[in-house]
C-alpha cells in the first residue's frame, strides 16, 4: 500500500489500482488528478479536513465514490452521500479495510463547539485521529501524529505518542506552524516515539512511502 501525504490532513492511499482518501481540506492544494478514488474518509466537519471544492473535484473523476464521517460531516456535507460511521465501526470500501475509532474532536476552548470525530485505522497498519487524541484499543504500526493545531499542546502530543507506542510515526495537521515551529514539534515527536522503540519519519507534500 502506497500512502502520499499532501500538505495539512490530508493523506492518499494506493493499492491494486484503487485509491482512498483522507480529510481532503481547505489547507491542501486543488486535487485533481485522483483516480480510482473509491472511498473518502472525512474525520470531522472543519473546513481544514474537508470543503465542498475538493469533493467536488474528486467526484468529477469517480463519481461513484463513496464518503464515510461521522454525525456532524453528514449534516454539514448534507448535498453528498455520507455514509455515518461511529467508534467501533469497520467497513470494507474497494480492497480497503477501514476500521473507525474515537467520537469527541479534541477541546479547543469552552466557547467553541466540541464536533463529532472519528480516527481510522487503514488496512490495520496506519492510524491518523484526527482532531483528538483517541487511543485505538489495537496495536499501531504506523502513526499519523498532529503536531500543530489550536486544541493541541505539544506536551500532550508526546502524551498521546509514548501511550500509543507505534513501531513508526510521522507528523501531520502541520499547515498552521512555522518552519520553526515544525521542526520544534517535530523534534518532541522523533524523541518520544525512539523513547517506546519506534521510527519518525517526516513526509513532505506531495511525498510517498511504501506501507
Amino acid at each position: 500500500m502506497k500512502l502520499t501525504k499532501h500538505e495539512h490532513a490530508n493523506l492518499v492511499f494506493e493499492k491494486a489500482g484503487e485509491t482512498l482518501v483522507v480529510d481532503p481540506g481547505s489547507f491542501t492544494t486543488p486535487l485533481t488528478e485522483l483516480r480510482g478514488v473509491v472511498a473518502i474518509v472525512i474525520t470531522h466537519e472543519h473546513p481544514d479536513h474537508w470543503t465542498p471544492e475538493q469533493l467536488d473535484r474528486i467526484f468529477t473523476m469517480n463519481p461513484d465514490a463513496r464518503i464515510y464521517g461521522p454525525q456532524g460531516v453528514a449534516v454539514a456535507a448534507s448535498a453528498y452521500p455520507v455514509t455515518v460511521v461511529t467508534d467501533g465501526d469497520q467497513i470494507t470500501a474497494g480492497g480497503f479495510d477501514l476500521k473507525f475509532f474515537g467520537e469527541r474532536h479534541a477541546v479547543i476552548h469552552a466557547s467553541v463547539p466540541v464536533v463529532d470525530n472519528v480516527g481510522v485505522l487503514v488496512d490495520d497498519t496506519l492510524f491518523y485521529p484526527g482532531d483528538s487524541y483517541t487511543l485505538p484499543p489495537v496495536a499501531v504500526d504506523v502513526l499519523a501524529v498532529p503536531v500543530g493545531a489550536p486544541w493541541l499542546k505539544i506536551g500532550e502530543v508526546m502524551d498521546y505518542v509514548a501511550e500509543v507506542a507505534p513501531k513508526r510515526s510521522f507528523p501531520v495537521h502541520e499547515m498552521v506552524l512555522s518552519t520553526i515551529g515544525k521542526d520544534m514539534g517535530n523534534g518532541r515527536i522523533k524523541t518520544v516515539t525512539a523513547l517506546g522503540g519506534g521510527e519518525f519519519f517526516v513526509l513532505a507534500p506531495g511525498e510517498s512511502i511504501d506501507l
